[in-house]
């Protein structure tokens, strides 16, 4: 099978073409514009997304209006507020498309219900879940020790050509800075 996706999943996670073909049924392929919002901060949602090109992010939105970006997602993702669809209950964040997306959207308790029944599905389940702690646990620890600078030089490697696609507030958001200080390190480098 010569499909890019196909060869990620294959890749990370060990998906067998049969498995491959059942996700496909289930997803859904979706364009999202720049500024969409798949989930609304205090809203539910149970869709996950496939993010194959574009970015998104997941940000936090205070009442005084200022933002705070927790994750921005390349391709390839897994995009959704999987606290909010595991515990029930609305979503702390709004995931957010900032460039034109393309992604694959499924619904995650249609996933859960297969993945009891299918035990290659279900060993998938637990195999993206692990993925996703090691992804987040490597971005708490970046955060809690580098500083700016450093975790702007791993975003740029991530995404080389990230000053171009989205807004420099939204990086300095994400880097926990402010747009000045983010104009300074562009500067200084």
């Amino acid at each position: 099978m010569n499909n890019p996706n196909f060869d990620f999943l294959k890749s990370k996670f060990n998906v067998s073409e049969e498995l491959f073909m059942i996700l496909q049924g289930l997803a859904v392929k979706k364009t999202l514009k720049a500024g969409e919002k798949t989930a609304k901060q205090g809203g539910m949602s149970t869709k996950v997304l496939f993010l194959t090109s574009g970015l998104m992010r997941a940000v936090q939105t205070l009442e005084s209006g200022k933002e705070f970006t927790k994750n921005i997602f390349s391709p390839i993702s897994f995009v959704a507020p999987f606290s909010s669809i595991l515990q029930k209950k609305p979503s702390l964040l709004c995931y957010e498309a900032l460039t034109d997306c393309k992604v694959f959207e499924i619904n995650f308790h249609e996933f859960l219900k297969l993945s009891h029944t299918n035990v290659e599905l279900s060993n998938l389940y637990n195999r993206v879940l692990e993925y996703i702690f090691i992804i987040y646990e490597k971005k708490q620890l970046e955060s809690m020790s580098l500083n700016a600078t450093e975790r702007y030089k791993i975003l740029k490697k991530q995404i080389p050509d990230i000053d171009n696609l989205i807004a420099q507030y939204q990086i300095a958001s994400y880097l926990n800075i402010t747009p000045v200080q983010l104009s300074r390190i562009r500067k200084a480098l």
